[in-house]
């Protein structure tokens, strides 16, 4: 798939400059950002679900605990 961006002369020379001080084509600079952005919006969707039920049900359990549940100890 191709995708074309627009970016006005400074933002073109930022993405440049970047890309190059780090040893990456424009393409893969602009794929790992999105990917990036993605990854961390999916894990604070994740941390948000993770607080809401926490909040309803606050139980916590030592290492301990968890170990002997899981049988590792």
């Amino acid at each position: 798939m191709t995708v074309s961006v627009r970016l006005n002369d400074d933002d073109a020379a930022l993405f440049r400059d970047y890309a190059a001080l780090h040893g990456l084509t424009m393409s893969e600079l602009i794929r790992r950002a999105v990917l990036e952005r993605i990854n961390d919006a999916y894990d604070m969707r994740c941390y948000d679900r993770a607080m809401a039920e926490y909040r309803a049900h606050p139980e916590t359990f030592t290492l301990d605990e968890v170990e002997k549940e899981l049988g590792l100890s």
